[in-house]
């Protein structure tokens, strides 16, 4: 595990080199606001979408290193005491592909990336992550155990795909917990007695290991692999589950899989990102998924707060959009989200329903 205090020092340090170095000040996916530094207690957790390392993006990290994909938004990744991130590639050279459209698989050695990057744990509970088989699965986990970065959402049976990562920070313990509502087939369902990944096709046994996440923990983020693809709007059924996750004692909600940036909505003061869209990815014939957004959520003794940063994808590389698609980018959230306002500066509060 990374220390949070650690990760922030570092980035502080590079951000004040370049000041020096280039008389200005540093860029605008620069961490925090100066009010969020100086909140000692609170707790920074940095989250992104969707990250495919093969096929015209392994082509890339060929060509300019691991850490090409993130050259534009390390800083950001690097400064939260967290960083979380869905990994949609199995890393090994095992198995068979699955008899599916879209399979992928990524080269150990492009974990290092992550590594680079700052992650601390990603979640492997999402449609690619069996697509060359359990065996492929198994290399991923233990890779991934090699690479020190955390894993949630499958395992050798039902209880290990559910188990929450969990991180001392600042005297709290946070639990991250991933599950997925978009599987291929009941075979990747993670059994009592069954590898595989952590489904939210039925509230039993979800709810239950939910809640006995929320048990051993001060903080709860539920990471969801969720929705229909290249949408604005959430499914119903994802409406109804962000509910009961937090009737469970969920804090955040962070959703993935729809390659679209989706709207904000809070419950009970907890707020859902039904989708925060593509991270690393293949280049999408499609602009809603060559545009996505990374959320800062931030945790403190008198309650949460967040914000987005729009990004857009190059080349299997996101990078901080400009002003003006920065601003178009919130403009649609304010459009599509429930309740929820985001302002210029990409702070999202809550609002009166529309």
């Amino acid at each position: 595990m990374k220390i949070g205090r650690c990760k922030h020092a570092i980035i502080v340090v590079a951000a004040v080199m370049l000041c020096v170095a280039m008389g200005t000040e540093s860029v605008a996916v620069q961490a925090s606001s100066e009010g969020d530094v100086q909140e000692q207690d609170s707790i920074q957790v940095a989250f992104v979408g969707d990250m495919i390392l093969d096929k015209s993006v392994g082509y890339q990290i060929g060509r300019y290193g691991v850490d090409y994909p993130f050259q534009k938004t390390g800083d950001f990744l690097k400064q939260a005491d967290l960083t979380i991130g869905n990994l949609e590639t199995p890393v090994s050279m095992r198995g068979r592909p699955e008899k599916k459209e879209y399979t992928y698989r990524a080269k150990p050695e492009s974990l290092q990336g992550l590594v680079n990057a700052g992650f601390d744990v990603v979640n492997l509970a999402n449609n690619h992550s069996l697509d060359y088989g359990m065996d492929a699965l198994s290399d991923t986990i233990e890779h991934l155990k090699k690479a020190k970065i955390g894993y949630v959402g499958a395992g050798k049976n039902e209880g290990e795909a559910f188990a929450p990562y969990i991180q001392t920070i600042k005297g709290k313990r946070v639990a991250v917990i991933g599950i997925s509502r978009v599987l291929p087939n009941e075979r990747w369902y993670a059994r009592k007695n069954k590898p595989g990944l952590a489904h939210a096709y039925s509230y039993e046994p979800m709810l239950s290991h939910v809640k006995k996440a929320v048990a051993e923990s001060d903080i709860t983020i539920a990471v969801m692999h969720w929705n229909l693809e290249y949408k604005d709007y959430p499914e119903p059924y994802a409406r109804e589950m962000a509910k009961k996750l937090i009737d469970s004692g969920v804090d955040a909600i962070v959703g993935s899989h729809s390659h679209s940036i989706m709207g904000v909505e809070f419950y009970k003061k907890v707020p859902i990102y039904y989708s925060v869209g593509n991270f690393v990815f293949t280049t999408s014939r499609n602009p809603k998924g060559r545009e996505a957004m990374m959320v800062q959520l931030t945790f403190s003794k008198d309650g949460s707060k967040s914000r987005v940063i729009p990004v857009k994808l190059t080349n299997g590389q996101p990078a901080p959009m400009d002003e003006k698609n920065k601003k178009r980018i919130i403009d649609k959230l304010n459009r599509i989200s429930y309740g929820a306002s985001v302002d210029a500066k990409g702070e999202v509060n809550e609002s009166k329903p529309k």
